[in-house]
C-alpha cells in the first residue's frame, strides 16, 4: 500500500501517546490498549480488539481496522470490508475517514481510480477542517483532475490549507497572487505567504521574497 495511505493511519498511533503518560492514573481504555498492541508489533492482538470495538461500531475501531485491511496486516485483508467500516466511520463524522476514503478512490485501490469519487470525499474532509483534504481539493481544481478546472476554488482551497499550516500550500497560494491565478494579483500578498513559506522550511520560497522585494522596490510611491 502506497505511504499516503500509510500515513492515514497516524491518527491511531498518535493515541497510543495517551497510553500510560501521567496525564491521568486511570486505567488505559480499550482503544489504547489496542494502539498499544499494534505499535508493539502485536497485530493479532491489536486486529482483535479493533475487531471487538468495530463490533460495538465505534468509528474509530472501524477506522483502524479498516487501515489493517489496507496495510494488509491480517490474514484475509479485503479491501471492500476497508470501504465499508470507513464509509460507516465517515457516516459517524470522522473526518480522517472521509479523507482515507479520497484516497482509496484515487489510488485505485478497489479496482481503477475513480477521480470523481475521490473528490467527495476530499470535498467532505476539506469542509470539516482537513488540512491534507484541503490541499487535495484544491490540487483537484488546480489540474482539472477528479474536478472541473477552476482556480478559484483551488485558491480558496489552497488558501485554508495554508491557514491551516500546509507549507506547499502556502507557497502555492504565495504563487497564485504574484501571477493573479483565481484571484487578482497582489505582489504584498505574494510576500506575505512566501514568507511564512521560507520560514516554514520551503526551500524555493526564499529566492522568490528577493525577487518579490526587488519588484516592490520598483514600483512607483503613491
Amino acid at each position: 500500500m502506497s505511504t499516503r495511505l500509510q500515513s492515514s493511519f497516524a491518527v491511531a498511533l498518535m493515541l497510543a501517546a495517551l497510553v500510560g503518560s501521567p496525564r491521568a492514573q486511570t486505567a488505559a481504555t480499550p482503544l489504547e490498549l489496542a494502539v498499544e498492541a499494534y505499535e508493539s508489533g502485536d497485530l493479532k492482538t491489536a486486529a482483535r480488539s479493533f475487531t471487538a470495538l468495530s463490533a460495538k461500531r465505534d468509528p474509530l475501531g472501524d477506522y483502524n481496522l479498516a487501515m489493517m485491511h489496507l496495510r494488509a496486516e491480517l490474514p484475509k485483508p479485503n479491501p471492500r470490508e476497508a470501504k465499508r467500516l470507513l464509509e460507516r466511520a465517515a457516516a459517524k463524522g470522522l473526518v480522517r475517514a472521509e479523507l482515507a476514503l479520497g484516497q482509496l478512490y484515487e489510488q485505485g485501490v478497489l479496482g481503477k481510480p475513480e477521480l470523481a469519487a475521490s473528490t467527495v470525499w476530499y470535498a467532505r474532509a476539506a469542509e470539516h477542517g482537513s488540512v491534507d483534504g484541503q490541499v487535495a481539493l484544491a490540487t483537484a481544481y488546480y489540474l482539472g483532475r477528479g474536478a472541473p478546472l477552476d482556480m478559484k476554488q483551488a485558491a480558496r482551497w489552497f488558501r485554508e490549507a495554508a491557514i491551516g499550516g500546509d507549507v506547499g500550500a502556502q507557497y502555492l497560494l504565495a504563487s497564485m497572487y504574484e501571477t493573479g491565478l483565481g484571484l487578482p494579483a497582489d505582489l504584498r500578498l505574494a510576500r506575505y505567504w512566501y514568507d511564512i513559506a521560507a520560514r516554514n522550511g520551503d526551500e524555493a520560497a526564499p529566492s522568490k521574497l528577493i525577487d518579490i522585494d526587488r519588484r516592490l522596490a520598483l514600483e512607483p510611491t503613491t
